[in-house]
């Protein structure tokens, strides 16, 4: 037999009804199964990829509403479609209620009303398995995302705790370098002044007072900016010795930045000189 998309299983004590059914349903475009028994068809269902069942109501031992209830228990994405009499109608509509069927045909049916509403209902349960599938692929993407979620948010627990220490350490450096006995100014290579702790912001440069941003040569004299440059060019330190300020006579300590900051500025410690005070005038 041909494999085709959908299985159809039809469940009839009667051989006539599973004849007819056979006909009509023969040129349909899914496999078509039939049995007589109700166990059987159970059987059938545990042994294939079946859609859909459409069952007799009356059949002996149990009913088709009974046999609906317990294939919906088994198998409840299977799409279930029940034949009846007149007669029976009250019972069928209590057991959709229920949702143990999806759909009931009266008997006799129409041949065409039958095929067309079969192949609604294998639509109908296209619809619901890629709407699953669609579920269960937002369930595994929301859990994908709260696992990436949660991962960003540890980052950013750990980035902000490694910004928290890095300004700690900031503040200490700074007030490190602000209790310091001597005057410290940092600039680029290019004497642009960047840095200065406490001491050297209340000293007088040039009856200036040090503002970063500024050239080093808006403080001191042209002897310094070239000793400066020839730290950054030869790399290493300089000292000069009883340079004078307003404030008195003081050595200035040149160094180059080291490590991964090597090359890229000069820092500048100056210290009043032991072989000079201040004079007075």
């Amino acid at each position: 037999m041909e494999n085709k998309k959908h299985t159809v299983l039809c469940l009839d004590d009667e051989q006539n009804i599973l004849s007819s059914l056979k006909r009509l349903l023969r040129r349909e475009d899914y496999t078509l199964l039939t049995t007589s028994s109700g166990e059987d068809a159970l059987a059938l269902l545990g042994e294939n990829d079946i859609q859909l069942v459409m069952a007799d109501q009356r059949m002996p031992g149990m009913s088709g509403t009974e046999f609906f209830a317990s294939v919906k228990d088994r198998y409840p994405d299977v799409i279930r479609i029940i034949l009846t009499g007149y007669t029976e109608v009250d019972a069928i509509t209590e057991s959709i209620n229920r949702g143990h069927i999806y759909k009931f045909f009266l008997k006799p049916w129409n041949d065409e009303n039958l095929k067309l509403e079969i192949q609604k209902a294998l639509e109908q349960y296209d619809l619901i398995q890629a709407n699953k599938m669609l579920n269960e692929k937002i369930l595994r993407q929301n859990d994908k995302l709260q696992r990436v979620n949660d991962d960003l948010e540890k980052k950013v627990f750990e980035r902000t705790r490694e910004l928290e220490l890095r300004n700690q350490a900031l503040e200490l450096s700074r007030a490190v370098l602000d209790q310091m006995p001597c005057a410290v100014i940092g600039m680029d290579t290019e004497g642009v002044v960047v840095l200065a702790n406490q001491k050297a912001f209340s000293m007088s440069f040039q009856k200036r007072s040090i503002v970063l941003g500024e050239n080093l040569s808006e403080y001191f004299s042209d002897e310094i900016e070239k000793k400066v440059q020839s730290v950054v060019k030869e790399g290493t330190g300089h000292t000069i010795k009883e340079y004078k300020l307003e404030e008195g006579i003081f050595d200035i300590d040149l160094s180059l930045l080291s490590e991964k900051f090597h090359g890229n500025g000069v820092i500048m410690s100056i210290n009043q000189s032991s072989a000079s005070k201040i004079r007075p005038n």
